[in-house]
């Protein structure tokens, strides 16, 4: 059987998936920001949340697709006394809208915390991993950003941290278009 040849001229790319027909749940696409750095991808100190550098664009190929989240990096705390408590409070923003809620507290709701407790100057530290199904309802640019805040007053809070000679800290940030 000879092979057919479809013009697509003139057809976006959305045309084009809806063609296929691809079933529901199907992956559209795939986004990924990967940073590596000999430092911190991003510290603070602030109770409020305040943006890190790991944040992507994705541009839904349908107004009906879900995006799917997952933001993995390494979460540390410090506490800056032995008195004092340590906390790292994470979330996911999509443009200035918190993706987790917002509540009366300064930092709003958390996707992940990280709370080693009090008791020394030592640097705490954990694997953190977020994952959220959001439903942008558009086709336009979406960009969404991790952030972070320190849950105590004097203690730091990191995202994708390697406080001292730890070596490379990673952040990954995946979003996957949900048809």
């Amino acid at each position: 059987m000879p092979l057919s040849t479809i013009d697509n001229t003139g057809l976006s790319q959305s045309q084009i998936l809806s063609a296929i027909n691809m079933p529901t749940g199907s992956v559209v696409q795939v986004v990924n920001n990967t940073i590596q750095t000999s430092g911190n991808v991003t510290s603070t100190t602030s109770n409020s949340l305040v943006a890190t550098s790991t944040t992507l664009t994705i541009t839904p190929q349908f107004s009906t697709s879900k995006i799917l989240l997952l933001a993995n990096a390494t979460g540390w705390s410090n506490a800056g006394s032995t008195t004092s408590y340590s906390q790292a409070i994470y979330t996911i923003y999509n443009g200035s809208t918190n993706l987790a809620g917002t509540n009366a507290s300064p930092s709003g709701l958390a996707m992940a915390m990280f709370y080693p407790g009090s008791g020394g100057t030592q640097y705490n530290g954990t694997g953190i991993s977020m994952t959220y199904l959001d439903s942008p309802a558009t086709t336009s640019p979406v960009t969404y950003t991790v952030y972070l805040c320190a849950g105590y007053s004097g203690c730091t809070a990191y995202w994708g941290a390697t406080p001292g000679a730890f070596g490379y800290s990673k952040a990954i940030f995946t979003a996957m278009e949900i048809r």
